[in-house]
């Protein structure tokens, strides 16, 4: 019923026009068609909220597009929750790769016809008499409620400190990376060392490149611990749930960098450490945070013992938690293994960096990313360019976001921190009314 109305508004709409461009009318316009869009988008349809879900490519299209070839989730399949929705699969504890999940969010989205207008690129969100104009590539839409779900990514990081880069070195960013053989000749200096920089640096490495690592501010984990996958204890402890409102420092918290972690399937590398330590012990060489690049040099910091220390401290204090929690819950986890990993071996290093001498050729970028809402014609938006919400709703009325990291929980920006974050919203958007559990037809 919903679909064949979103047709018949879509047919009436494009029979209206304004200066030649198609008009359209809805309750609800959802940006983007990932995770979090597509989990609002069921509740509103099992709400009975008339809705349209616009993306600029096809669903799940980051994914598609912005990943290296070899990436797999860093989440275990059994994270993969969305309202109505879980993974079924034989492989509970395995990682689904890039395109697996491509594949999940479209079965998701054919489960309840989701309406998806792909290839229609937004271009201008403003206000007016009677709510909201949605402007795109291919028509206007006229609606009382706008969610954005565009997610986290916006534009690469880079740091206005590299300047002038010399004629041999070539910049790219890890959103621009999709495997070694892409890259020029010559070694690579990978800049940051969140999971992002870690797991590329583990690739160039494993290909045969010289690589050279920037460590900047991370977090370190192990991939299991006592038999279970870092996840599991993260959520069973609690961590996953702490809300912002738990931080003194919400901004802070808000750019806690991602864990140093891989998501390998072979039965011979399942469970897999993928830390700063495996990687020296590969060959990659460690420095400190980058300073900035001028021409062909690169100028780091002397921190890299100072950021190692702190990130290790971090980890132990975790693990004594889940080793308390043991204790304290009465699991049986104490014959297992607690076996932690070893501190980062690191030495005074020079604090310039000739890069072409060093055989560098390529500078590759994982810097993480500046929130880009250049389309969005509404003072909602902070001086960091990330938009201002409560629990997901915004200042302007009707105006919502989700998806966004430590949007409320410590999950928010995570697959299955998704669901939480996409029922309040559409509970208050529906002014509080009862939000009804997805029927079974589309998942459990």
């Amino acid at each position: 019923m919903l679909l064949a109305r979103r047709r018949q508004l879509v047919r009436s709409g494009r029979e209206r026009r304004e200066k030649g461009t198609p008009m359209f009318s809805t309750d609800t316009v959802v940006i983007g068609a990932g995770q979090a869009g597509l989990a609002v988008s069921a509740l509103l349809t099992e709400a009975h909220r008339e809705h349209v879900v616009l993306d600029r490519g096809r669903v799940a299209e980051r994914w598609r597009t912005e990943r290296w070839d070899s990436l797999n989730l860093l989440t275990p399949n059994w994270m993969s929750r969305l309202p109505g929705w879980l993974y079924t699969g034989a492989d509970q504890e395995g990682y689904m790769s890039a395109a697996e999940f491509v594949g999940y969010l479209e079965r998701y989205a054919a489960a309840f016809s989701a309406p998806v207008e792909t290839r229609t690129t937004v271009l201008d969100v403003s206000a007016d008499d009677s709510g909201y104009r949605v402007v795109t590539d291919r028509g206007t839409w006229q609606t009382r409620h706008v969610v954005i779900a565009t997610g986290p990514s916006g534009q690469p990081r880079v740091p206005e400190t590299i300047q002038s880069l010399h004629d041999d070195l070539w910049l790219m960013t890890a959103k621009e990376y999709r495997n070694p053989a892409a890259l020029p000749a010559g070694g690579v200096l990978v800049v940051g060392a969140s999971s992002s920089g870690t797991q590329i640096a583990d690739e160039l490495s494993r290909a045969g490149r010289q690589v050279v690592l920037a460590v900047g501010r991370h977090s370190r984990m192990p991939r299991r611990y006592r038999g279970m996958d870092i996840y599991w204890w993260l959520e069973r402890t609690g961590r996953l749930s702490r809300t912002i409102d738990d931080f003194a420092a919400p901004a802070v918290a808000r750019h806690e960098p991602s864990l140093q972690l891989i998501g390998r399937n072979e039965p011979e590398r399942f469970g897999e450490d993928l830390d700063l330590a495996t990687l020296q012990a590969r060959g990659v060489r460690l420095t400190g945070r980058l300073e900035g690049i001028e021409g062909g040099t690169a100028r780091v910091r002397d921190d890299l013992g100072e950021t190692t220390a702190t990130a290790d401290q971090r980890m132990h204090r975790f693990l004594d938690a889940v080793d308390r929690h043991i204790h304290e819950s009465g699991l049986s986890r104490e014959v297992l293994s607690a076996i932690r990993p070893g501190p980062v071996a690191w030495a005074p290093a020079p604090a310039a960096i000739d890069l072409r001498g060093q055989g560098v050729g390529t500078v590759l970028l994982a810097t993480g990313y500046r929130p880009d809402y250049s389309w969005l014609s509404l003072p909602i938006t902070g001086p960091d360019g990330a938009i201002v919400q409560r629990r997901g709703v915004t200042t302007a009325p009707g105006v919502y976001v989700v998806g966004q990291p430590f949007q409320h929980r410590r999950d928010s920006g995570f697959i299955d921190g998704a669901r939480r974050d996409a029922r309040a919203i559409v509970a208050h958007l529906t002014a509080g009314e009862p939000v009804a559990v997805p029927n079974q037809g589309i998942g459990g």
